[in-house]
């Protein structure tokens, strides 16, 4: 009899970190500034006074860190390369920094030697600062592609040979609408943020929006006409949203609004790159002529940068609540207000450690099927994870007895296996976020997601709970069909290897 709520034996799991919030060493061996390392030092502070100059010092603790990855018993290892510190100065016709090819090398060279598989990020938020002052970075269209397509040239050549999981761009929406249209990441630019000096929101986000969709698509294009073969790998592109209920679950103006919501959550994005087609109608309705037009060589590029799969990341659900005025020129959330409560005051799920995270594992079942439903890509969860309650308040010993953590990836692993099991869904891996905690971007390093916990004064590392459990939770959920399949190959080894009867 099948155990409850298992898992493929298949399927891939580990763990997921990015560059910037990891590594430091911000200008050893010739790394160039990174937009990051600009916004990161504005005064006064936008980061809650944090910056990645240390970090975790990942990039001088890298061996300690794998070990950990190995002593938790993770398959994978999903990380991101830092732009600035193979290219410098970013563009395709800038010199190659070979120290910070060295270090990749050595980085997935240990990997490797571990038994884990690397899964390698291209870009994941640090455009290297030489590229926004030269020419707006991902504000110029035409330029921002073609030095993308060299800079993942140049890491396919470099490193394809042993990575055989790639994927071009992390969460395209949040940097298109917190670096463009908000103004609270790098590099900080908005037209509705005090703090911001330059920005138009009304237009920017979008014109970024196309030069993330055509530099993901150049680099897709590319790995397919002269590297797949070859390499035999895969390539993909990790897209986040939430999942969105009716804040009135009988008001058909609502369930219109949550549906729209997740269009320009993730149809901005998806429809391109998945599909091949225009962003949504209900997108170019409210747009208009801000919302760039594709042109038919685009089209072309597109429909020949097929991915093989599409990475999620999920965090959290919310409620969509319909706007009964026309929306501003500003609005980038399709005309709604998002609401954590419905209209009986019912939460979304449960409170975590951060104001915008609640856990909601039922909704992201529904998140799964939906996704694959209308894109028919495998999914990969390339980033799942939440803070505890009160965790950036906890001493050490506190914090790493994370019972609230553990509870949320149980049950969304749970989610995952249903979507698999009663919906049919296809979802092939799963990466907690994160391995340590880091600097979590504009919030610092208050909020703490890692299954690790890391002492920033001393840099020391310390395993939380979860880690164990989350290597136990997915030896229950694989372990019996990950025996049989063992079982069956030792059968087949044996039968092949056996004497045959002579004739």
């Amino acid at each position: 009899m099948p155990i409850p709520n298992q898992l493929p034996h298949d399927f891939e799991w580990g763990f997921a970190t990015a560059a910037y919030q990891i590594e430091g060493a911000v200008d050893k061996d010739g790394r160039g500034k990174s937009i990051w390392d600009t916004f990161c030092h504005l005064e006064p502070s936008r980061t809650k006074g944090a910056n990645g100059d240390i970090a975790c010092d990942h990039y001088n603790r890298y061996e300690e860190d794998l070990d950990l990855l190995s002593a938790y018993g993770a398959q994978a290892y999903r990380f991101s390369i830092s732009w600035s510190r193979v290219i410098p100065l970013g563009g395709r016709n800038d010199p190659v920094n070979e120290a910070g090819i060295a270090f990749y090398n050595r980085l997935i060279d240990s990997l490797i030697a571990r038994g884990v598989t690397p899964w390698v990020t291209l870009y994941h938020w640090d455009l290297p600062q030489a590229l926004h002052d030269r020419y707006g970075g991902w504000l110029n269209v035409e330029e921002s592609q073609q030095d993308f397509e060299r800079y993942a040239r140049l890491c396919f050549e470099r490193f394809g040979d042993r990575v055989k999981n790639w994927i071009t761009l992390n969460e395209p929406w949040i940097v298109s609408i917190f670096g463009y249209a908000t103004g609270i990441n790098a590099p900080g630019r908005s037209s509705i943020n005090k703090d911001a000096s330059e920005g138009d929101t009304s237009t920017e986000p979008w014109i970024v929006g196309k030069s993330l969709i055509m530099s993901h698509a150049r680099a897709v294009r590319l790995y397919n006409r002269e590297f797949r073969a070859s390499q035999k790998g895969v390539i993909g592109i990790s897209l986040n949203g939430d999942y969105y209920e009716p804040w009135n679950a009988e008001d058909d103006r609502d369930k219109a609004a949550a549906e729209r919501r997740m269009q320009f959550h993730i149809g901005w994005f998806a429809n391109p790159i998945l599909l091949a087609k225009d962003y949504p109608e209900c997108m170019r309705e409210q747009l208009g002529e801000r919302l760039p037009q594709f042109s038919a060589d685009e089209f072309s590029l597109l429909r020949e940068a097929e991915v093989d799969f599409y990475g999620m990341n999920y965090y959290t659900a919310q409620f969509a609540r319909h706007r009964s005025g026309p929306p501003s020129e500003t609005d980038f959330l399709g005309n709604v207000d998002e609401l954590q409560e419905n209209s009986d005051g019912v939460s979304i799920g449960e409170r975590s450690g951060v104001h915008w995270l609640r856990s909601c594992p039922d909704k992201f079942r529904k998140h799964l099927t939906r996704i694959y439903r209308l894109y028919q890509k495998p999914i990969y969860v390339t980033e799942n994870g939440c803070p505890c309650p009160g965790e950036d308040k906890m001493t050490r010993d506190e914090a790493v007895r994370d019972t609230y953590r553990i509870k949320y990836f149980e049950t969304h692993l749970d989610a995952i296996a249903q979507a698999i099991n009663q919906d049919a869904a296809v979802v092939k891996g799963y990466f907690a976020w994160s391995l340590l905690d880091n600097l979590e971007w504009s919030d610092g390093f208050g909020v703490r997601f890692g299954v690790t916990y890391t002492d920033y004064d001393t840099l020391e590392r310390t395993p939380k709970l979860s880690a164990r459990v989350l290597k136990q939770l997915f030896e229950e959920r694989m372990g019996r069909q990950a025996q049989k399949l063992c079982q069956e190959q030792d059968s087949r080894a044996y039968q092949s290897e056996s004497p045959k009867p002579r004739m």
